[in-house]
């Protein structure tokens, strides 16, 4: 059995994030359920709210294939994870692999599906982001939006190199391995360098009470 550069990065991305959920219910001592909810609904919701954004029927449900990889990934993360002496930085580290990926699958059906490039980066980022959103908010996790390295940009710079590459005539795995490497090394150089934009230092906004 053959699969394309587009699958195998779908079916890795949907592996690795299902490993960072599961990584953050072993940080909170969930139960098996606890692993199999969180690995799966990081690693098939950005691609869920992708599917609904475009109309089309949501990939998991017309490929169980990828609910079992979230179910087999929980299931290993459970029996091994004591084993990782820091589990937030592999979390960190897989969802930057995580989010390369994506950003590439998602930019690869937004594009099949519209045909606009626009749609293709925007699809991209928010594939590649949403999991992860998702799985801070239920574990409880400090945000990966509200840490101060560069994660969306990575995303989208992903993304605008695949589109561009696939936009231009390049063979599939050429335009899929460059937007997955972009990502990467912007989101990993982040972690490592602690890459950022800077923040916003005017004066905060008032507090509701103090408005008359």
């Amino acid at each position: 059995m053959s699969f394309s550069p587009i699958a195998l990065l779908d079916y890795a991305g949907v592996a690795v994030f299902a490993a960072t959920g599961a990584l953050a219910a072993s940080r909170k001592q969930l139960d098996i359920i606890g692993f199999l909810f969180l690995a799966s609904v990081t690693g098939i919701g950005g691609g869920t709210f992708r599917d609904l954004i475009l109309n089309v029927p949501v990939f998991w449900v017309t490929n169980r294939n990828y609910v079992l990889i979230c179910a087999v990934v929980a299931v290993l993360v459970f029996f091994t994870a004591h084993r990782v002496e820091s589990r937030y930085k592999l979390l960190l580290w897989l969802d930057a692999i995580g989010l390369a990926a994506f950003s590439v699958m998602g930019a690869a059906k937004g594009l099949a599906i519209t045909g606009s490039p626009a749609v293709s980066v925007i699809t991209g980022m928010l594939t590649a982001t949403f999991g992860g959103i998702l799985r801070d908010l239920l574990a409880g996790e400090p945000s990966v939006l509200l840490r101060p390295e560069i994660y969306v940009t990575a995303a989208l710079v992903g993304a605008a190199v695949f589109t561009a590459g696939d936009v231009s005539g390049l063979p599939s795995l050429v335009s899929s391995l460059a937007g997955f490497l972009a990502a990467l090394v912007v989101r990993g150089g982040a972690l490592k360098f602690g890459w950022s934009f800077p923040s916003y230092k005017s004066r905060p906004g008032r507090r509701p009470e103090d408005i008359p």
